[in-house]
């Protein structure tokens, strides 16, 4: 049987936790911060987790992760 080939797309954009959920960098981060609030701008700064429902596809991608 051949091997399981993680997605090179989503190893570079995703990590997984201890747990088994997986954290990503928030979008609307690049550009155009005019238009956003202090407050939201200071909470796209960290890591933020992924909703679960979409666990069970990115397991698929990564894994080995």
């Amino acid at each position: 049987m051949p091997k399981m080939k993680t997605n090179r797309a989503a190893a570079k954009r995703f990590k997984r936790t201890a747990k088994g959920g997986f954290k990503s960098g928030n979008s609307f981060t690049s550009h155009r911060f005019h238009g956003k609030t202090k407050k939201q701008r200071r909470q796209l700064r960290g890591l933020s987790m992924l909703d679960k429902t979409n666990v069970k596809r990115f397991k698929k991608m990564l894994p080995s992760k």
